[in-house]
Parts: structure tokens; C-alpha cells; sequence
């Protein structure tokens, strides 16, 4: 691989992503509002609802399912959708560039957009409401990838069956919005009726929250181990299906 290559492209493509006014917004904008709202409702003090835990230092782990998907479920598989529609991909294969250089730096931005999304709630989180975090970082780390890993899987997905720009953004958005209002990435699946908890159960990113709580809140990776598994079989079998379908042109 030529990293100077990889370097500029991956450059090229950040300064495209910072110019996508709406993907700006719901990675960086929109989870700021909602923790800024929900924080100066609820404040952060210990709560029996959360077990014993204030309503921000649920949300924040929690968030990061709804960070993860704007990126994993909306930006990628729509630019690569794209990429294909308007023949970029195929222009890049007449060139000496490997096109397999194109999706590597559409992974690298949309991780490096996801983690600069979430650093930038924890530090608003912890200036405005003193946000709490008693959990392992290394193991914070770890669920961290692994979700965003497994979510842009199901981007793949997305982009591997969409026939066209048209359809990627339907299926997209009819992936998007039961995962973001149904997993806990956004309204606290601790208010939920029950039945919706057990819908919640067969929806991916409910299971990137819930690990990101565990560890976030000292229960530790062994404590999600079915949160952790599904995750992985998510991400294997996308990643399987979206290689053998995928379409370059």
C-alpha cells in the first residue's frame, strides 16, 4: 500500500465530509443539543430509573450508538452509492490509483468524523454537567471500534444492494431511524415499554449502546459478552454477503 497516496486521498475526502452541512450537524451538532437538552431537564444526579447513575452518564455512552450510525448507516454507504452512480469508481479504476484506496479512506474519515463526535459530546458533556466515567478505557476503546466496525458493515450492506442513489437513501433511512428512536441512542431504553425493549433486542446498534454502557459504567466486557457477540456476528456476515455483491460500476 502507498501510504502518501492513502494520505492525500484520505485528506481529499476529510475536507469533502466537512463540507456536508447535514452530516456535520447529526455527528457533531445534534447529540450536543440532545445532551444539553435531556442534561438541563434531568441535571445529572443519581438516578434509580439509570441504577444509581445520573441521566448524562447513561446518555453519553449511550449517544454513541446515534454518532456511530449517522456515520455508519447514512455517510458511507450514500458516498459510495454515489461514487458509483456518477462513475467515480470507475473513473478511478482507469487510473493507477487502486480503487480499494478509495473505500480504505472512506473508512478512515468516517471513523476519524465518529470518534471526533464523541470526543467533542464527552467534553461538552463534562464541562456543562460534570459527567462521570468509572468504567475501563482500554475496554471503552475496544466496544467502541468493534461498534463502529459492525455498523459500517451494515453501510456496506446498504451500498452492496442499493441499486441506485434513490434506493440507497430509502433503504438508509428506513435503517436509520428505527436504530436511532428504538435502540437507546436516543430516548433512554430504560423508559421503554417492554415490548419495545424486546424489539430493540433484534436491532444492532441496541447492542453497540448496551456494551458501551457496560463498560462505560464499571460492569466491564464480561458483563455485555451477548451484546459483544452479536456485534461481531453482525459485522462477519454483512462483510461476508457485501464482498461476494458488492458493485463497482
Amino acid at each position: 500500500m502507498n501510504y502518501k497516496i492513502m494520505l492525500k486521498l484520505t485528506t481529499f475526502e476529510l475536507k469533502l465530509f466537512s463540507r456536508n452541512f447535514i452530516s456535520m450537524f447529526f455527528l457533531l451538532v445534534f447529540p450536543t443539543l440532545m445532551i444539553l437538552l435531556f442534561g438541563g431537564i434531568y441535571g445529572n444526579e443519581p438516578n434509580v430509573i439509570f441504577g444509581g447513575v445520573g441521566t448524562v452518564d447513561v446518555s453519553v455512552p449511550a449517544y454513541s450508538g446515534l454518532i456511530i450510525s449517522v456515520t455508519g448507516l447514512m455517510s458511507l454507504p450514500l458516498t459510495l452509492c454515489e461514487y458509483r452512480e456518477k462513475k467515480i469508481l470507475k473513473r478511478y479504476r482507469a487510473t493507477p490509483l487502486k480503487v480499494i484506496y478509495v473505500i480504505i479512506s472512506q473508512v478512515c474519515v468516517n471513523c476519524l468524523m465518529t470518534i471526533a463526535g464523541m470526543i467533542f459530546l464527552i467534553i461538552i458533556a463534562k464541562l456543562v454537567f460534570g459527567l462521570n466515567f468509572i468504567g475501563n478505557v482500554f475496554e471503552v476503546i475496544i466496544i467502541f471500534i468493534l461498534s463502529m466496525l459492525s455498523v459500517f458493515s451494515i453501510g456496506f450492506l446498504i451500498a452492496s444492494v442499493a441499486p441506485n442513489m434513490k434506493a440507497a437513501n430509502a433503504i438508509a433511512n428506513l435503517v436509520y431511524f428505527p436504530m436511532l428512536f428504538l435502540t437507546g441512542a436516543t430516548i433512554p431504553i430504560e423508559i421503554m415499554p417492554e415490548f419495545m425493549q424486546k424489539i430493540s433486542k433484534f436491532l444492532p446498534v441496541t447492542h453497540a449502546v448496551n456494551a458501551m454502557k457496560d463498560v462505560w459504567l464499571g460492569k466491564g466486557m464480561i458483563h455485555a459478552w451477548v451484546s459483544i457477540l452479536v456485534l461481531i456476528l453482525v459485522l462477519l456476515v454483512c462483510l461476508i454477503v457485501s464482498l461476494k455483491i458488492f458493485r463497482w460500476e
